[in-house]
């Protein structure tokens, strides 16, 4: 009776921290059984509760007939006598049979080699262990006929190239979605090889027309000297290719070209500077220096904004 009343208390405690675990946990079929609606869950739940009962009787069962089972053999001898039918399953096919200790039987059992007196019993492995050990032969021989033989599983080696071919489509899907997303505060001056020549391209096609094709200027101003009218940096270059200049004559370029064309294309205007065209436009606007960024350290508290506090006293 004390062991159906521990193994139904069990029960009742699985039940009872089954919502706790359902709200910590992360597992897939937790997730969709949060997601079912309400006729599917009632639905599961009658389920639940049917299987339940059935598992209840049939604890019921195995319990009444280990009281009957009892009671028989209260009542006749010849049965108490008799191993119940777990004592014969567990040594049959877990502990097996063992010599008896000191007997006839393990005296014949007794290996020929000695060490100080301690002898070894040439004992047959647990039935258990046995069953293990060709479990781990069968495993192996199905392994092995189905990855080197028949071809049809997927070595280490190619699983690995997968992943890695997997992680190459991630990092250019990820490199697509970071170029669509450039604007005028993350544009960045890109000096490589293709970026320049595919701005090139751009220039040629597009912005020759007006500032010439050395950049000396035309209808527009002259994109090699250091005056610009709206800025010399790779923001403003940008800024003003994507949104235009639409009281100049200039049309934004936002929807014609990608953020990264137009980001190509503002480098290479930056790669002008300096250079001699044939006929330059005469310079027009502001001279462009460049800010040059000042360690904190070498800043004044004036130019840090910091105000000195007076002393009291």
């Amino acid at each position: 009776m004390k062991k159906f009343k521990s193994v139904l208390l069990l029960l009742v405690g699985m039940f009872l921290t089954l919502p706790t675990f359902a709200q910590s946990t992360d597992i897939e079929w937790v997730s969709n059984l949060q997601k079912m609606d309400n006729s599917e869950l009632t639905l599961l739940i009658i389920l639940a509760v049917v299987l339940g009962v059935i598992v209840l009787l049939l604890i019921l069962m195995i319990y009444l007939m280990s009281f009957m089972v009892s009671v028989f053999k209260q009542d006749s001898p010849e049965l108490a006598t008799q191993p119940s039918w777990w004592a014969e399953f567990k040594q049959k096919y877990i502990v097996g049979k063992m010599k008896p200790v000191g007997g006839k039987e393990e005296k014949e059992m007794m290996m020929d080699h000695s060490y100080d007196g301690i002898v070894e019993l040439d004992n047959h492995m647990p039935p258990w262990l046995v069953s293990v050990f060709y479990l781990t032969i069968a495993f192996a021989v199905v392994y092995f006929t189905y990855y080197s033989v028949l071809g049809l599983g997927k070595t280490q080696i190619e699983e690995y190239e997968q992943e890695l071919s997997l992680a190459a489509i991630q990092i250019e899907e990820y490199k697509s979605k970071q170029l669509s997303m450039i604007d005028e505060y993350s544009v960045i001056f890109d000096s490589s090889g293709p970026a320049i020549t595919a701005g090139k391209k751009i220039y040629d096609a597009n912005c020759a027309a007006c500032h010439a094709a050395d950049g000396g200027g035309g209808v527009g101003p002259n994109m090699t000297d250091e005056y610009w009218i709206h800025g010399g940096s790779i923001k403003d270059i940008f800024t003003v290719v994507k949104y235009g200049v639409i009281e100049k004559g200039m049309i934004p370029w936002q929807d014609q070209l990608s953020p990264e064309e137009m980001q190509h294309v503002s480098s290479y205007i930056l790669t002008l500077q300096g250079t001699t065209p044939a006929n330059p436009k005469a310079p027009e606007g502001d001279k462009y220096e460049p800010a040059i960024e000042q360690p904190l350290d070498a800043l004044g508290e004036d130019e840090l904004g910091l105000v000195p506090v007076e002393e009291e006293g």
